[in-house]
C-alpha cells in the first residue's frame, strides 16, 4: 500500500469537508494532487479550457452549494489566470478555495521558471494566502482555509502547494476536522436585547422594508424570509444579484437592488420609515451607491460584525444568524397597523410588477432584447437557473424575467465579462429541477468560448443565449455620453455563433426577428444538450431604459 502523501492527505481533507466537485486545468505543478484524485470517486474532477472560466465555475458552484468552490490552477500563468475569479469571490463576498500548485521550495527565490509570488500578488483581496511547507500540515492547512473561506463574509482562500511538497509522505496521517461535512458551524444567535428593540421598531414602522442578502440564500433561509414578510406584511428588496430570493409574483417582492433600479423606483423604496437589512452586507451595488439606507432607522444582522455599522448606522444591529432572526421575526405576533402595512406592500409591489410586463417594442437594427427575456419567463415560468454574464443586456433580464420558486439567478457583482461560459457548466452540473440557461453577450462569450467544448463532453442540458448587438455595449454607452460621435475600440467583429456551435458539437440556431424568438427559444430548450441561440440584437434599444443616444426608451 503506498504512503499518504501530502497530496493525497489534501484530496482527504477536501472530501472530509464536504467538496464534491473541483474545476481545474491540468498543470504539472500539482500532478500529485490530479494523481491523489484518480483514486477518490467523491469529487468530480471538471476539466476546463481557461483557468479563468475554471475560478467562474468554481465561483458559481460555491453560489449554488453555499460550500467553498474548488479551482485547481498551476503556478505562474495558472494562477495569474485565475486572479479574475479571485477577485470576483471577494467582491460577492463567496466562497473560493484556489488551490496552486507552486514551484520547488528549494527555488523559491531563484528565479524559478513560473515562479509568482502569490503572497504579495493575491494579498490585496483573497481573505488569505497560504504556503505548504511541512507535508505533515496538509490536512491542518485544508481545515483552516475552508474555516476562513466560510467565516464571517465569505471570500477567496489561496493555498500554494509547492510540488515537492505535495509528493513527500505524510507521516503521522493527519487528523481532519471535518465540522459537520464543511459546514460552518451554526452562528451566534441574535441577543435578546436587540430583539427586543427591533420589536420596538417595528411596531412604530408604518412602511417597513426588508433588504435580503447572500446569507439568507439558502432553503431554510428563503422560506423563513418569505414567513417574516408574510406575517408582518412587509416588502422584501433582494440585495445585487440575487433576485431569487423570493419569488418575484410574490405580493410582498418589491424589486431586485442591481446596477439598473429605475430612479422612480429607488424613490418609492426610500420612502420606507425603517430598513431591516438580513443577511447583506450592503455592498455599493445594493445600496445604490451608499443611498440606501438613507436617514431612517436600520437594522442590520449578519453574520460578519465587521460590516455592522461600516458604511450606515444603525439602530439595532449585530453580528448573528441572519435565518435565526428571521425565525424569531416569523414566530412574532402581527406587529404594525395591518392595513397601512398591505397598501404600502401593494404599492412597492405594483412597481415592479408594471415594468415587468414587456411591451413589444420594434427597432431598425435588430431584436430589442427585452423580448427574448420575455419569451424565456413565459417558457420557463420563472423556474430556471438562470446565468448571467456582464452588460447592458442583463437590465432586461432583471425587468422582465419573473424568478419564481426553484428559480436562480447567478452573477457577480464585478462585473467581469466571461463569467458565463464557465458558470454555466457549473449550474448545469448542479440541475434544480428546471433549464440552465446562460445570458452572454457577444463580447462575453467570445472571451471563454472553451468551455462550450466542457459543455458538449459532458453533454450538459444547457442553453446559451447570446446578445449578439456587435458591440461592447456597457462601454459603448458611456463612450456615447461622455464623446458622442467618437466611436472607437467598442465595435465588434464576431463569428457566426450558430456555426462556432455546431463546431463543437452543440445546436446552434440564429434569430433575427421578435417573430423567431420564441420558436426558436423553445427548440434550444428542449434539446438534449448544449444550445446556443444568438439573437442579433438592437444596440439603439440597449438597455430597458434608455437608447444608446441618451434618450429614454
Amino acid at each position: 500500500m503506498t504512503a499518504p502523501t501530502a497530496a493525497t492527505a489534501i484530496v482527504a481533507g477536501l472530501r472530509a469537508h464536504g467538496a464534491d466537485r473541483l474545476f481545474c486545468v491540468a498543470g504539472e505543478s500539482y500532478l500529485p494532487v490530479l494523481d491523489a484524485l484518480h483514486d477518490e470517486p467523491g469529487i468530480d474532477v471538471v476539466t476546463c479550457r481557461h483557468e479563468g472560466s475554471a475560478g467562474f465555475a468554481a465561483l458559481a458552484d460555491a453560489k449554488l452549494t453555499g460550500r467553498p468552490g474548488i479551482c485547481a490552477v498551476s503556478r505562474g500563468p495558472g494562477a495569474a489566470n485565475a486572479a479574475i475569479a479571485v477577485h470576483a469571490a471577494a467582491e460577492d463576498g463567496a466562497p473560493l478555495l484556489l488551490l496552486v500548485g507552486g514551484v520547488p521550495l528549494a527555488r523559491t527565490e531563484r528565479e524559478p521558471f513560473q515562479g509568482l509570488d502569490c503572497a504579495r500578488f493575491f494579498g490585496g483581496f483573497a481573505k488569505a494566502v497560504w504556503t505548504l511547507h511541512d507535508p505533515a500540515n496538509a490536512g491542518e492547512l485544508v481545515a483552516r482555509a475552508v474555516r476562513t473561506a466560510t467565516a464571517g463574509t465569505p471570500g477567496p482562500v489561496v493555498l500554494v502547494l509547492p510540488e515537492d511538497v505535495l509528493a513527500q509522505p505524510v507521516g503521522e496521517p493527519a487528523r481532519l476536522v471535518p465540522g459537520a461535512a464543511g459546514r460552518v458551524p451554526a452562528r451566534a444567535a441574535v441577543p435578546v436585547e436587540v430583539l427586543a428593540e427591533v420589536r420596538r421598531l417595528l411596531c412604530r414602522a408604518e412602511r417597513p422594508l426588508i433588504i435580503a442578502g447572500a446569507a439568507v440564500d439558502s432553503a431554510e433561509g428563503r422560506t423563513l424570509l418569505r414567513r417574516a414578510a408574510e406575517r408582518h406584511d412587509i416588502p422584501v428588496v433582494t440585495a445585487n444579484k440575487r433576485q431569487h430570493l423570493l419569488a418575484n409574483r410574490h405580493p410582498q417582492y418589491a424589486g431586485h437592488l442591481s446596477n439598473s433600479v429605475p430612479r422612480s423606483q429607488l424613490d418609492a423604496l426610500a420612502r420606507a420609515d425603517l430598513i431591516l437589512a438580513v443577511g447583506t452586507r450592503l455592498d455599493n451595488t445594493t445600496t445604490a451607491g451608499r443611498r440606501l439606507p438613507g436617514r431612517q432607522p436600520l437594522v442590520h444582522v449578519h453574520p460578519d460584525a465587521q460590516r455592522i455599522g461600516t458604511y450606515h448606522p444603525v439602530a439595532a444591529g449585530c453580528a448573528a444568524d441572519p435565518a435565526g432572526f428571521l425565525a424569531e421575526l416569523a414566530g412574532w405576533e402581527r406587529t404594525g397597523d395591518p392595513h397601512g402595512r398591505a397598501a404600502w406592500s401593494a404599492e412597492l409591489h405594483g412597481i415592479e410588477a408594471a415594468q415587468a410586463v414587456w411591451h413589444p417594442v420594434a427597432a431598425g437594427d435588430g431584436v430589442v432584447f427585452g423580448a427574448v427575456v420575455a419569451a424565456l419567463d413565459e417558457l420557463t415560468g420563472g423556474d430556471a437557473t438562470v446565468v448571467v454574464d456582464s452588460g447592458t443586456f442583463t437590465a432586461w433580464v432583471y425587468r422582465h424575467l419573473r424568478f419564481g420558486a426553484r428559480g436562480r439567478l447567478v452573477g457577480i457583482s464585478s462585473s467581469a465579462m466571461g463569467f458565463g461560459p464557465g458558470a454555466g457548466v457549473a449550474a448545469a452540473l448542479r440541475p434544480n429541477g428546471g433549464p440552465t440557461v446562460v445570458v452572454v453577450g457577444d463580447g462575453g462569450l467570445v472571451m471563454n468560448p472553451g468551455e462550450l467544448a466542457t459543455a458538449c463532453e459532458r453533454q450538459l442540458d444547457i442553453t446559451y443565449i447570446v446578445a449578439n448587438n456587435a458591440s461592447y455595449g456597457t462601454i459603448r454607452v458611456h463612450q456615447e455620453r461622455h464623446y458622442p460621435g467618437r466611436t472607437i475600440a467598442t465595435d465588434l467583429a464576431n463569428p457566426d455563433f450558430a456555426v462556432l456551435a455546431e463546431s463543437f458539437g452543440a445546436l446552434g440556431l440564429t434569430a433575427g426577428h421578435p417573430d423567431e424568438i420564441r420558436a426558436y427559444l423553445a427548440k434550444a430548450l428542449r434539446h438534449p444538450g448544449p444550445a446556443v441561440l444568438e439573437v442579433r440584437t438592437s444596440l439603439e434599444h440597449v438597455s430597458p431604459s434608455r437608447r444608446l443616444n441618451g434618450t429614454p426608451s
